[in-house]
């Protein structure tokens, strides 16, 4: 069974910084494309970062130049560096995991999930 460990998060200043963390355990780590999303109060989830398993990368305009997505095979983790942290940053960030091609071909619903973390920015 596959599980997502998320650890990291907190409150911070607007300009700050924090790293989100995400342990896959239950599978093939390499296998799978990895994700961070973001849901805030009010507002529908949104994709924050992707990597696959090339290491390839993309970003939410909201983001790009501020967050950085990584992995680290060998611990079986995902990151999410986040940088410039501004207050329409806060929103519970959850990481998923899932086979490419199956999410590729049918979308969130093939994805495991995290069970989410608090990130606050005050302004």
């Amino acid at each position: 069974e596959v599980q997502l460990v998320q650890t990291g998060g907190g409150s911070v200043s607007a300009g700050g910084s924090l790293t989100l963390s995400c342990r896959l355990t239950g599978s093939e780590y390499n296998s799978f494309c990895m994700r961070w999303y973001r849901q805030a109060p009010g507002k529908e989830r949104e994709g924050v970062a992707s990597i696959n398993t090339y290491g390839d990368t993309n970003y939410a305009d909201s983001v790009k130049g501020r967050f950085t997505i990584s992995k680290d095979n060998a611990k079986n983790t995902l990151y999410l560096q986040m940088d410039n942290l501004k207050p329409d940053d806060t929103a519970m960030y959850y990481c998923a995991a899932g086979v490419c091609e199956l999410f590729v071909a049918y979308g969130e619903g093939t994805l495991n999930w995290g069970r989410g973390t608090q990130v606050t920015v005050s302004s």
